[in-house]
C-alpha cells in the first residue's frame, strides 16, 4: 500500500507517488511501518511528519523508493478517519477503543471485566464488503478490563465514504457487534449429591473445585451441603440455600441413568421451569440447567431469595476427572444474566470436544469455541 514502482507523479488510490528523494519537505499521508526481526515492529514515521533529507536513507532502507502525497475527493476516506468512524459504530455497552489510529487500525478494548459477545452475523456482513474489515477474539470469551477484544481498518489508504456508511449501517442496525457484559458477582449455593459421599464412603472433591471457579469470578459460596441419594432430601437442601440467600443453585452427581442418580428428579420436584438435561458437550453430555422462578423457588413459606429467577446448574461426574467441562462454558454466560437452555447447548457441539491435552491450557484452546 506504501509502496509505488510507476513513473514519477503516477497515481492510484487517491494519492500521488513521489520519489524518495524529492518528498524533501512534503508531509506524509499515513503511518510508515518498520519491521526488524526479533526486535520491533511498529511506526517509524507517523501520518503527518515532514520528510526531512536526513529520513532519506531510513525511508530507502524500509524500502520506501516513492511516497504517497495524498489527494483525495469529496466522496473519500483516509483510512484513520475511516478506522474511527468503523470502530465508532462496531462498539457497544463495556467497550472502549483507542484514543487514535495507528497504521490505519484502530483497536477496541475492554472497558471492564466480562463476557464478550459479538454478533457474529452482522460481523460477517460488515466483512464482506470487502474494504473494511474487523476481527474479533471469540464470542463468549471471559475478557479482563483493558484487554484488546477487536481491531478494525479500511483496507485502502483511502477510501469511498459509501463503503464506510454502509458499513457504519450495518453495525448500527445490529445495536452493538462487540460489547462486553458485565458478570454477578453471586451467592452460590452447592449441593453435593450421592450415598458414596454422604456416608463417608470416598472423600469429597466437588467442593473445591466449585469453590474456586465461583471465587474465580468473583462470587461467593453461602454453602455447600451434602445430601444421599433422596430426591426429598436433595430438594431440602435446596430449599435451606435459597433461604440462606443463594442467587445460584449448583448440583454435583446423580445425573447419570442409574437407579440411584435421582438429582434431577428432585429439581423437577420444586417447580423448576425451562429445565433442559443433556449437552452437546464432551465432557459435559449429562449437564443440566433449570431456573426457579419467583415463588416456586420459596416452597410453601414467605422466606427465601428475593423475587426473581434462580439458575440451578446440575455438574455431572465428570466436574470431579477434568480440569475443564461443560460447566466452564455454561457458567460465564448465567453470570452474563444470560438464559441458557436446549438451543445454547446445541450450539455448543461445534468446537465442544475436550482434546483432553495433557496440560490443560484452557481458555487458550479452541474448547467451546
Amino acid at each position: 500500500m506504501c509502496e509505488m514502482h510507476g513513473e514519477k507523479g503516477s497515481e492510484r488510490s487517491g494519492a500521488k507517488a513521489i520519489p524518495v528523494a524529492e518528498a524533501v519537505g512534503m508531509v506524509l499521508a499515513h503511518d510508515i511501518t518498520e519491521i526488524r526481526k526479533d526486535d520491533f515492529k511498529g511506526r517509524a514515521f507517523r501520518k503527518g511528519h515532514v520528510v526531512t533529507s536526513e529520513d532519506v536513507e531510513h525511508l530507502r532502507r524500509l524500502g520506501k523508493d516513492h511516497l504517497f502525497v495524498l489527494h483525495m475527493e469529496n466522496d473519500e476516506m483516509h483510512e484513520d478517519d475511516a478506522a474511527y468512524a468503523l470502530a465508532s459504530a462496531l462498539k457497544g455497552e463495556g467497550v472502549l477503543m483507542e484514543e487514535e489510529p495507528k497504521e490505519g487500525k484502530i483497536n477496541l478494548i475492554a472497558a471492564r471485566d466480562g463476557l464478550l459477545k459479538v454478533d457474529r452475523d452482522a460481523l460477517a456482513a460488515f466483512n464482506m464488503l470487502g474494504e473494511v474489515m474487523c476481527a474479533t477474539l471469540h464470542t463468549n470469551t471471559t475478557v479482563r478490563k483493558g484487554q484488546v477484544i477487536a481491531g478494525t481498518r479500511a483496507i485502502p489508504l483511502v477510501v469511498k465514504r459509501a463503503i464506510i456508511d454502509e458499513a457504519v449501517g450495518i453495525a448500527g442496525r445490529a445495536g452493538a457487534v462487540v460489547e462486553v457484559k458485565e458478570m454477578k458477582k453471586v451467592k452460590a449455593g452447592v449441593v453435593i449429591t450421592g450415598n458414596e459421599v454422604y456416608y463417608g464412603r470416598i472423600k469429597d472433591a466437588f467442593a473445591p473445585i466449585v469453590t474456586r471457579k465461583i471465587e474465580g469470578f468473583g462470587g461467593e459460596i453461602v454453602g455447600i451441603y451434602y445430601a444421599p441419594d433422596d430426591e426429598s432430601l436433595i430438594e431440602a437442601r435446596l430449599r435451606e440455600l435459597l433461604d440462606a440467600g443463594a442467587d445460584l443453585l449448583i448440583t454435583t452427581g446423580g445425573m447419570s441413568v442409574d437407579p440411584d442418580d435421582v438429582t434431577r428428579f428432585a429439581i423437577r420436584n420444586m417447580g423448576a421451569s425451562g429445565v433442559t438435561y443433556g449437552s452437546a458437550v464432551l465432557p459435559g453430555a449429562m449437564f443440566l440447567v433449570a431456573y426457579l422462578e419467583n415463588g416456586r423457588r420459596q416452597g410453601n413459606g414467605d422466606s427465601g431469595a428475593s423475587a426473581g429467577s434462580v439458575p440451578l446448574l446440575g455438574i455431572p461426574a465428570c466436574g470431579m476427572y477434568h480440569k475443564t467441562t461443560i460447566f466452564d462454558l455454561v457458567l460465564p454466560r448465567v453470570l452474563a444474566g444470560e438464559r441458557v437452555g436446549r438451543k445454547e447447548l446445541a450450539e455448543l457441539g461445534h468446537g465442544g470436544l475436550c482434546l483432553n491435552c495433557k496440560e490443560c491450557r484452557y481458555p487458550v484452546c479452541p474448547f467451546g469455541k
